[in-house]
């Protein structure tokens, strides 16, 4: 069973060690609060993890879906134990924009294709999509932007080419899970063996599209709020799922925005126009505001590079920055604090121990 998830020779070889210790292998296929759903050869089985891989792991060393995991069967009762998560092929993870202190939040393992779903009749944002496509390039996963509800806007083919020509460097595919329009070339991106996960707001469809692609009402859809046309939260959890074609599908719950963190060479892939620039300034230390000979400026007052593209790129970068400080400054916190118990500790111990011998 477990070919069908994707076991290949990479995954076999990291599960050698664990194989000699009893374990068996298994890919993790749903996330829910405290308890995961692993696929193994004998079919799927609820598993948690081991204390000491909670305790030791942070956010994004926990299990998520479309790991392959070690795990230990208690055979009587019917449940696994995640010993171990064998060493990712790729790693999609966001930062909660909202709070830039929080460690990283994992949203799927071991990706080959990341659709980034956008909806044609309200939520089309080029600076969403560039920011989903930083954190893809980041990932090892190849993007593809697919443009929902086509059936729902008359120029559905100009919004499309009008995407394309955004300097996205990817894939668009403009499709309508109520006509099927661009199905045929969206399934050309769903490998048999291959792993795609869908990302994007609530409401732009990804659900709908997961029981369109599986012909049945699989996940809980709503129509989206007819005052600001946003969609509600239907996904409340992640799922992967195989669909008849051979390929495997992630839904995930809608991601409004997606803050980055440690994504700089995710960012200099979908800026790598702007980043040829700034090798080309006169100084090799040049802010790129007024010095003489800077490329950048003059590609502004040129024209060959848009205001707006490099506003999002300072924007990008500077969140970056300002987050790594953050999370740096939160974990110089914590040791501090853990050297502080530590020491302290140490001083009940001596003072224990000279009182005992008086």
């Amino acid at each position: 069973m477990i070919a069908r998830y994707g076991w290949s020779e990479y995954f076999a070889s990291a599960f050698e060690k664990y194989a000699r210790s009893g374990f068996i292998p298994g890919r993790v296929i749903l996330q829910q609060r405290g308890s995961y759903t692993v696929v193994t050869e004998n079919g799927p089985v609820t598993a948690r993890p081991t204390g000491r891989l909670l305790h030791e792991a942070d956010d994004i060393g926990q299990p998520c879906v479309g790991d392959w995991v070690a795990l230990l069967m208690d055979k009587k009762a019917g449940i696994g134990t995640v010993q171990a998560i064998l060493p990712r092929k790729s790693a999609l993870v966001r930062r909660a924009i909202e709070d830039a202190s929080r460690a990283t939040q994992i949203i799927a393992a071991n990706v080959d294709v990341a659709f980034i779903v956008t909806s044609l009749n309200a939520d089309l944002n080029l600076r969403r999509i560039q920011r989903y496509l930083a954190a893809v390039r980041q990932s090892g996963a190849k993007p593809v932007v697919v443009l929902t509800k086509a059936d729902l806007v008359d120029n559905a083919a100009e919004k499309k080419t009008e995407m394309r020509d955004q300097d996205i460097d990817c894939p668009v595919v403009a499709i309508s899970s109520r006509s099927g329009a661009g199905l045929d070339e969206f399934m050309s991106y769903v490998r048999t063996g291959e792993t795609c996960v869908m990302i994007g707001s609530s409401g732009v469809g990804k659900s709908t599209l997961v029981n369109t692609l599986l012909a049945e009402d699989r996940m809980v859809t709503r129509e989206v709020r007819e005052a600001d046309d946003q969609g509600r939260h239907t996904t409340s959890h992640r799922e992967l799922i195989v669909l008849p074609s051979g390929g495997m599908l992630v839904d995930t719950p809608g991601i409004r925005e997606i803050g980055l963190l440690d994504a700089e060479e995710g960012v200099a892939e979908v800026f790598d126009d702007v980043e040829d620039l700034m090798t080309g300034c006169k100084f090799t230390n040049c802010s790129h505001v007024s010095e003489p000979g800077c490329a950048v400026q003059g590609a502004l007052k040129s024209g060959a590079l848009s205001e707006e593209r490099w506003t999002h790129f300072v924007q990008l970068r500077l969140e970056m920055a300002e987050a790594k400080d953050k999370v740096d400054k939160t974990a110089r916190d914590a040791e501090r604090r853990r050297l502080a118990t530590t020491q302290k500790n140490y001083r009940a111990t001596k003072r224990n121990y000279r009182g005992s011998k008086d």
